[in-house]
């Protein structure tokens, strides 16, 4: 299921500063964000990891072959190496909130690949079409995994990221990202390999981040297993070698029980609505919640332990005005959604999704008509957008708690898009893995 790995990495001898040369996960940045990385060097991981944007959506071929072009003479100049021996990378991630220090502890590894719902790989959130072919091509182009999957596994005892942490000392590679700060280790020991090996053995791994590039990774098994003549299908013997690198994914892998693994929320912020009106909204809701005028405005995200379990704000951009969505008891989706699980029904991020938006605000509101939605894990930051202009209302929501994962796993069932948020995001360009 796991197994160690020769990485390229960014060479340690040439003197760079490791801080200029690492990024944001792509599927985060634009334009302007894609620039300022490369102002602080050219050699950024970001200029091979996004050639095209917007992110997410499908470039022409000779972007991608460009973005090949370039990655090719890094190694050929020596700015990224290939590792020798192949191992366990230990990964930390330090960074504050609400003035307090926090450290998540994980390790990069090569996961075995397997069609969700037949392996250890659980997912949680839908994917789509667009992003899946750009990350298809872009790794057709280079033959290099350069994002990794954020992955999370049980591991009460700590017994894993202890084994891999005991004898570490000076980080190989320290970097400072957003104010994040990112250590990087190797372990070359086999004994230590094997133990991990052993420990990970039948535990499954739950998809926080990546969801798009792991089906990425699985399409493009399938066409490395057409290419050596077999038939691509999942349910035939594989006709690749078992340490074909196209059977292997990158990941970082981080216990549920860290300490410094956090969950946000993912607000949504809301536009297009032709004329909402808040005494219309408050009658088209009384069967499931009471709405009620909030005293002050949530300035932060402390002050959405103001808002009860499976409750909801929502600011009115125009009247600047918060208000609190507070349930009756009562089960929004359980007529329209009866197939589904009693858990995923009492998801908030499926009763905002299918209850408040295509039950309310899309009908009553806006014609029948998809609203045009915008996403913010900050209370203050999705408050200030939503300003009667550019977004018309925000809806707040409480963190998706972390065993839903687990929950959800078991019955097969995904969230809705962008449900969860896990802070801080992992660095890209610290470790790569190629597949050729």
């Amino acid at each position: 299921m796991l197994r160690p790995f020769h990485a390229y990495r960014y060479s340690r001898s040439l003197g760079f500063d490791f801080s200029n040369l690492i990024a944001p996960p792509y599927d985060v940045l634009d334009e302007s964000g894609k620039g300022e990385l490369l102002q602080k060097n050219e050699f950024n991981i970001v200029d091979v990891d996004l050639p095209h944007l917007p992110a997410k959506t499908v470039g022409p071929d000779e972007t991608y072959a460009s973005a090949n072009t370039r990655l090719q003479q890094w190694i050929s100049d020596g700015v990224l190496e290939r590792d020798h021996r192949a191992a366990f990378y230990p990964y930390e991630q330090t960074y504050t909130t609400h003035k307090r220090a926090h450290h998540r502890r994980g390790f990069f590894a090569l996961v075995k690949l397997h069609p969700f719902g037949s392996g250890d790989v659980v997912p949680h959130e839908q994917t789509y079409k667009g992003p899946i072919e750009d990350r298809l091509k872009l790794m057709r182009a280079t033959g290099m995994q350069m994002s990794p999957i954020f992955g999370l596994f049980n591991d009460p005892k700590n017994e894993v990221t202890s084994a891999l942490f005991a004898s570490v000392g000076k980080p190989d590679i320290s970097a400072t990202l957003q104010g994040v700060k990112n250590d990087l280790w190797n372990v070359f020991d086999a004994a230590v390999e094997s133990k991990v090996i052993d420990l990970m053995k039948g535990r499954p791994i739950y998809i926080a981040d990546g969801h798009h590039r792991y089906t990425t990774a699985l399409q493009y098994q399938r066409e490395c297993e057409i290419a050596a003549g077999g038939s691509g299908d999942p349910g035939q013997a594989s006709v690749l070698p078992p340490a074909h690198p196209a059977n292997y994914c990158l990941f970082c892998l981080v216990s549920m029980q860290d300490s410094g693994l956090h969950i946000m929320p993912t607000h949504r912020m809301v536009s297009s609505i032709r004329e909402f009106d808040m005494q219309r909204f408050v009658k088209a809701v009384e069967p499931h919640f009471v709405v009620k005028e909030a005293m002050k405005m949530a300035a932060d995200e402390q002050s959405m332990l103001h808002i009860p379990q499976h409750g909801f704000g929502l600011f009115d951009g125009a009247a600047k005005k918060m208000y609190t969505l507070l349930p009756k008891g009562t089960d929004p989706l359980k007529e329209t959604h009866a197939s589904q699980s009693a858990t995923w029904r009492r998801l908030d991020v499926a009763v905002l999704q299918h209850y408040l938006i295509e039950q309310v605000l899309q009908p009553v509101f806006n014609g029948g008509d998809e609203v045009v939605r915008g996403y913010s894990p900050d209370v203050a930051s999705a408050v200030s957008q939503t300003n009667g202009e550019k977004y018309r209302i925000a809806l707040l929501l409480r963190p998706t708690p972390l065993n839903a994962l687990v929950e959800l796993g078991k019955t097969g069932e995904v969230m809705p898009q962008k449900s969860t948020y896990f802070y801080p995001k992992l660095a890209t360009g610290l470790v790569m893995a190629g597949l050729r």
